[in-house]
């Protein structure tokens, strides 16, 4: 009986104790900053190309995180891609002349918008856009470009006549 009670004891305490990690992992791998709510402006740019960039991407400046991906539309009109982003409230001193990129993380890693400082003294608002973009650069097209380039210096790999 009591070797019973004390692999109970046992089991008890191990599934205590894995819950504990488990609860651990959860508050370390979370990002609770998305979670605030509505806090923040959003601002709107426009890209040709976004690459695979997702909702919830994060926005850096100078290598520092300032805010997130909000949404992301197709313009039909325009045929671009509309990207909201929202900034945090305490970053309100961004110059309305700012650029923004669409960036990779690492070789191929997942993308993220980096905006580059301006140098106007306004500032962005709520319901700003960001005029100057860059686009992905996207590895897929440097190298068929590349590929290509290379067929035509070597003459399409056809015997000269």
């Amino acid at each position: 009986m009591a070797a019973t009670s004390t692999r109970d004891l046992g089991t008890g305490l191990f599934v205590l104790l894995g819950f504990a990690a488990l609860a651990f992992l959860l508050t370390q791998t979370t990002d609770l900053d998305e979670y605030r709510g509505d806090s923040g402006y959003r601002v709107v740019a426009r890209f040709q190309d976004i690459a695979g960039l997702k909702v919830r991407a994060p926005v850096t400046m100078a290598g520092v995180n300032i805010g997130r991906v909000e949404k992301i539309e197709f313009d039909g009109d325009r045929l671009d891609a509309l990207v909201t982003l929202r900034i945090e409230n305490r970053y309100d001193r961004i110059p309305d002349d700012s650029d923004a990129a669409v960036l990779t993380a690492g070789l191929l890693g997942s993308k993220y918008i980096g905006i580059g400082p301006g140098g106007s003294d306004t500032y962005l608002a709520d319901s700003s856009e960001i005029q100057l973009t860059q686009s992905a650069i996207v590895l897929e097209k440097l190298v068929s470009k590349f590929l290509f380039s290379q067929a035509e210096n070597t003459g399409g790999g056809q015997a000269d006549p």
